[in-house]
Parts: structure tokens; C-alpha cells; sequence
């Protein structure tokens, strides 16, 4: 939530750029800059009143004023605010704020071609495909995401001022994960999509949205006329077919009926699709309709087959994604961020299905999140083999305790259960009970580079926990 310079333009001039009902009083003041963020208020700004969860940026307009503000956006009346200040009153701040910085910013989508990707699982590689695909057919392109960002999706402000940088910076295309969040949250108002894509939904962000119902209702504001032009999703998935029987944009399809010759491996996927062979560098069944969900998406942008295949093939490396990690000790490491139940069993699923021997699973649950789930975390590991469960980012909570909540869900008494808390330890004991043939999968954590414990976030990443208990293991061996 930082502060931006923009062009100058005056409060009314701005109001008549938004086109949304907005009343105008005080003084029409010439505005230039735009911040949610009291803390950062700078002479000229347009200081915009969010209420948040735990705050409301009302409480703090007279400081911004203080400090400078000569223009507020509030959704209620503000005592003691000088005459010359403009002051826009709209039913809802947080509604309007991108139509609002949209327009600050010159609305840059506009001069984009837009790409969405929302859904459960499998948004941050579905968006480094089309990526990937579009880079190959010479587009300039800005993937925003998981990988790139704090949040998944940028704040409204913050987001329409980073299209105003890849407008600036000649980027003709972007693609964003949207986030259930955002959506919710309205952070992409302002933003209207070329493609909207949906990937699959399963069990996520209770902790926020509360009920199953209430997180599809969130994710299907991404396939409003409003935000998107067109949809593409995933049909295998029940609610991928509820949004392509009841959507009011176009929506196209794709389905795992729609390829043949498969083939997955730790490493790769391959398949045929419209009559032309595909190979993708990255394992994993999911990887296929993560695949189809690209190709499918730039298909409707008009990319050629060509670039398509090829820019498969040039996929690089997704961190933390069915990340394999190459060594010559006979058995396959995989690292994912599968956080989810549904999440967990994919990955378990799919490294089953190309398993030679024994899988063994590591991973845990984050603290102050959704607790529902952790049991269902454990139902879904009892898959593999060999179970160790360990500390996710407990933040405030035990983990232990998390531990054990995970714990009451696997019943397989087939499978191996150890509980270790320290993350390293499990890992390395699980790489070093591997043998030939088998596959060890580290879960939940990815691309991470911390481990937030106590709200203190301490240096931790899964690839280099198990790089160096695979160097220690071969070592032990010589």
C-alpha cells in the first residue's frame, strides 16, 4: 500500500473519469498523488478512506490532511475537514478505489491485453505457461502472481500503478492470478480481462471466506461482464461446469477428454492436443490440465499452434512447483506447494501414479488459518506410504498442536506415520530413509523462502533443506 505520483488532474476532472455516482464538496483541488496509506501522505494527494478488517482509514483523514491530502475519498461524513479540501463521497470506498485508480493511472489495461487466472490450485503455473507461450510468439509480457508479489494480487491501487510501469515499459501483455481476495475485495475493479480463466475449486481461505459457497461466489466475480470479455475453464470440474452453464460472458471449455496419448513423468508431461504433440518440462497429472487451461487461453488470444507447442517446450523451471530436484541416488525429490486438501491429494496422486516403490510424504499445516482442513490434510497424506508430519508456518500457534490435529485424520493403519517438528529434520530423515525407486514429496511451502514462527519469519526453504540432506546422504554413503 504505498503512495504514487500521478499526472496532475483535479477532483472533478477525476470524478468525471470514473463514471461512478460520487459527490463532490469543498474545494476542486488539484490532485497529484494517490494513497490508501495515511502514513505515506504527501502534498497534493488523493487520500482514500479503506475500511480493512481491522482498521478504517477514515479515523486517519484528518492526518492525511495534516500532512498534506488536498482531496479525500470517503464513504462517510468526516468531522473537521477544511473547506479546502475536495471531498468525493461515494456509497462504498473500497467498490470504487480501482475504477478511481484506475483513472488516476490513465487506465493502463486498457492498452493491454489482460489475462486472469483464478481458481483453487494450479494458478501460478497455469499463468508461467501462458507466459511462457506468449514470450515464445514475441510478446512482451508481465507475469504477476504468488512468485512476484506479497499478496497474490496487488492492492487496487498498488496494481493499477504496477500496469502504468509495464504500460511505461513497453509490456504489451499481462497475466495476474486473482485471488478469492482480491476479488472479494474488489482489488481488480478497473481491470477489464481479455481472458478470464478458471482453474478448479476445492476447500480453501474458510478461515476468511467462511463457507464453500461464499469462496465460488468470491472466485466467480472474476467471469462478471464487468471484468472479463471472455472465460475459459475447466469443465471436469463441477463447479468449472456450474460457471459455463450459468455465466453471463462466453465461456470455452477444456477438459482432459481433450488430449490424448499421455504421458507423465517426475519431470514431464506429454500429450496430443488438436492433432499436435505437446511436451511440457514439468511433472505431474495436474500439470496436464494446468497445460490445457494455457493453451486453451492463449488459443482464444489468437496465438498460433506453433507458439503454443513451443512455448510449452520452453517452460522453465516454476519454483516450488512438482519442483523435481535431479540426483543420482535412485530415488526422485519433488517440492510443491500443495497447501490444500485437495491440493495434497493431486500431488500424492500423481507422484503415485509414476512411483516405482515407497512414497514418502513431508509436510504440515500453516497456524491461524483455516484449522478445518488440517485432519483433512492428514485423510489426503495417508495416500503414501510413509507420512512424516512437521511445522508448516505455525505463526501464533503450537505446532504441535497442529501437528496432532493433522494426525486425527489418518487412518490408514498401512501407513507410516513420524511427527517431527523441526521442517529440516523431517525432511532430511525422510530423504535419508530413501531408497531406489522411491519418491519422497515435501509439501506445502514451495517457493517460500521463510518459515513464519511467532511472527518472526526465519530464512527456510524446502529446495535447500533437501539439496543439502541430499548432499549429506550421498556423502554418508561414499
Amino acid at each position: 500500500m504505498s503512495r504514487y505520483s500521478i499526472s496532475p488532474i483535479s477532483a472533478s476532472a477525476l470524478s468525471v473519469l470514473v463514471e461512478a455516482p460520487a459527490v463532490l464538496s469543498g474545494a476542486d483541488t488539484t490532485i497529484t498523488g494517490i494513497t490508501q496509506d495515511s502514513r505515506s501522505v504527501s502534498v497534493g494527494d488523493l487520500f482514500c478512506c479503506v475500511r480493512g478488517e481491522t482498521f478504517d482509514g477514515h479515523l486517519f483523514a484528518l492526518d492525511a490532511i495534516a500532512q498534506g491530502a488536498c482531496a479525500l475519498l470517503v464513504d462517510s461524513p468526516v468531522a473537521g475537514v477544511p473547506d479546502s479540501v475536495a471531498v468525493m463521497t461515494v456509497s462504498n470506498v473500497r467498490e470504487v478505489l480501482g475504477l478511481f485508480a484506475a483513472a488516476a493511472f490513465s487506465f493502463p489495461a486498457r492498452t493491454l491485453t489482460t489475462v486472469g487466472i483464478t481458481g483453487t490450485n494450479g494458478k501460478t503455473s497455469t499463468a508461467s505457461m501462458i507466459g511462457s507461450i506468449l514470450r515464445t510468439d514475441g510478446k512482451s509480457v508481465e507475469v504477476m502472481g504468488t512468485l512476484t508479489n506479497v499478496r497474490t494480487t496487488p492492492e487496487a491501487i498498488d496494481l493499477q500503478a504496477h500496469l502504468h510501469d509495464c504500460v511505461a515499459r513497453g509490456v504489451t501483455h499481462v497475466v495476474m492470478e486473482v485471488s478469492s481476495h482480491a476479488l472479494d475485495q474488489h482489488r481488480v475493479v478497473g481491470v477489464m480481462f481479455d481472458v478470464a480463466v478458471f482453474t478448479n475449486l476445492s476447500r480453501d481461505h474458510l478461515d476468511y471466506h467462511k463457507t464453500d459457497e461464499a469462496y465460488f461466489t468470491a472466485k466467480a466475480k472474476l467471469f462478471a461482464p464487468q471484468q472479463a470479455l471472455l472465460g475459459v475453464m475447466n469443465s471436469d470440474d463441477p463447479r468449472g461446469q456450474l460457471l459455463l452453464d450459468v455465466a453471463p460472458i462466453p465461456m470455452v471449455p477444456f477438459s482432459q477428454a481433450d488430449v490424448s496419448d499421455v504421458t507423465i513423468k517426475v519431470d514431464s508431461v506429454s500429450f496430443r492436443w488438436k492433432n499436435r504433440a505437446f511436451a511440457v518440462p514439468m511433472g505431474g497429472g495436474f500439470t496436464l490440465m494446468n497445460a490445457l487451461a494455457a493453451v486453451t487461453a492463449c488459443d482464444q488470444l489468437g496465438i498460433s499452434i506453433d507458439a503454443l507447442v513451443d512455448g510449452c517446450a520452453a517452460l522453465g523451471q516454476i519454483p516450488g512447483r512438482f519442483q523435481s530436484l535431479p540426483n543420482d541416488q535412485g530415488f526422485s525429490v519433488v517440492v510443491d506447494y500443495a497447501h490444500t486438501p485437495d491440493g495434497l491429494q493431486q500431488v500424492i496422486a500423481s507422484a503415485r501414479e509414476i512411483c516405482d516403490s515407497r512414497l514418502i510424504v513431508v509436510f504440515g499445516c500453516g497456524g491461524d488459518r483455516d484449522a478445518g482442513k488440517r485432519p483433512l490434510m492428514g485423510a489426503a497424506a495417508q495416500e503414501a506410504d510413509i507420512v512424516f508430519i512437521t511445522s508448516d508456518n505455525p505463526r501464533s500457534e503450537d505446532p504441535a498442536v497442529i501437528a496432532k490435529q493433522i494426525a486425527h485424520g489418518i487412518s490408514r493403519e498401512s501407513c507410516e506415520v513420524h511427527i517431527e517438528i523441526d521442517r529440516a529434520h523431517a525432511i532430511a530423515s525422510a530423504i535419508s530413509m530413501a531408497g531406489r525407486g522411491d519418491i519422497v514429496v515435501i509439501a506445502g511451502k514451495g517457493h517460500e523462502v521463510t518459515q513464519e514462527v511467532a511472527g518472526v519469519h526465519y530464512p527456510f526453504n524446502d529446495v535447500d533443506v533437501a539439496k543439502s540432506a541430499l548432499s549429506h546422504k550421498k556423502g554418508s554413503e561414499l
